[in-house]
């Protein structure tokens, strides 16, 4: 795999990296007796860049990974979240970025974790009435108190990634970004190189559909994608062909689908650190593969063509996944 920076953070990462979410909720039946299998599959294939929030399982994906990364704590790049607060039982969620919340929340997320510092601590969903300096302002005396090495911000706009920033250094800002979830590319990207600020991709598979592996049909009722208006009606249906088309360019070159969306992705720019979620190890191995496949410059375009900005049918969340969602255009 490669190895990238966190903007000036001084962290480098494997790229790509893990997103842990998946391990807990979301994604249909979870089985957190088997993750640490596949974790302990990631860490033997090398990643060392490991992604969580404290909304995950609400909280349990925090108390995972701790209790995997027992007596190694130095092996890995350890990003978790803040912002986004649920109860058990309830599908409602408010955002919170107050300096007292998010304080009480990094306390919380060490003792889940078992660490005594947190690598990268984001903010995972942007509140408008809390000033971007007091909320930074918080985040970076939890730096200066050694709790946190490095700043974050998710799904944001260029313009309170400049304002966040010049508060204190980011270095990494973390939003949707794949081949047909191009939105990064109307400025974040541009913003990004010019402050020097990591980009990290979440969903850089489209959630699993760009493999061409996921029978929407089939998916269990409580799969949040079955929400997704991406993957329903004639979106799901244009949407389909678009994956077909990129099953076919990858087969005709030997590779898979997810291996094409991920190279794609890491040429875009090296600021780009993509962090696609598996519970499989075999797909593990797929992805870290990923990074040594090279993209002529007509392959990059056929892609381009194929996945122009606004291809994807649907927008990215259901009305009620937007909140707090600023760099998103739909």
């Amino acid at each position: 795999m490669q190895r990238r920076s966190l903007g000036r953070s001084g962290l480098t990462v494997t790229a790509p990296g893990l997103g842990c979410m998946g391990f807990s909720e979301f994604y249909g039946p979870t089985d957190e007796a088997a993750a640490p299998a596949a974790l302990e599959a990631a860490l033997s294939l090398g990643y060392d860049f490991l992604d969580t929030a404290d909304t995950y399982g609400l909280g349990r994906n925090e108390e995972l990974l701790g209790r995997v990364l027992k007596g190694r704590r130095d092996r890995i790049v350890l990003a978790t979240k803040f912002g986004i607060v649920r109860r058990e039982g309830s599908t409602e969620r408010r955002i919170d970025n107050s300096p007292a919340y998010l304080t009480a929340a990094c306390e919380a997320s060490l003792r889940r974790l078992g660490v005594e510092t947190i690598d990268l601590y984001y903010c995972h969903r942007r509140d408008p009435s809390v000033p971007i300096d007091e909320m930074v302002g918080a985040m970076a005396r939890l730096v200066e108190a050694g709790k946190v090495r490095a700043l974050g911000l998710s799904e944001v706009s260029p313009e309170t990634l400049r304002a966040a920033d010049a508060v204190h250094p980011i270095a990494a800002v973390q939003t949707e970004y794949s081949l047909w979830s191009r939105e990064p590319e109307a400025g974040l990207i541009e913003t990004c190189r010019d402050l020097d600020v990591a980009l990290v991709a979440y969903s850089p598979l489209g959630r699993g559909f760009l493999t061409g592996a996921v029978d929407v049909e089939a998916l269990a009722p409580d799969d949040f994608r079955r929400g997704n208006p991406r993957f329903q009606g004639e979106a799901l249906d244009r949407n389909r062909r678009l994956a077909d088309a990129l099953g076919d360019f990858a087969r005709a070159r030997g590779v898979t689908a997810g291996q094409v969306a991920l190279a794609w992705l890491m040429t875009r720019s090296p600021l780009v650190v993509p962090i696609p979620g598996t519970r499989r190890p075999e797909r593990l191995a797929e992805n870290a593969a990923a990074a040594d496949l090279a993209l002529s410059p007509a392959d990059i375009a056929a892609l381009d063509g194929l996945f122009a900005p606004g291809a994807a049918a649907g927008a990215r969340y259901a009305p009620g996944g937007m909140a707090g969602i600023e760099s998103a255009g739909g």
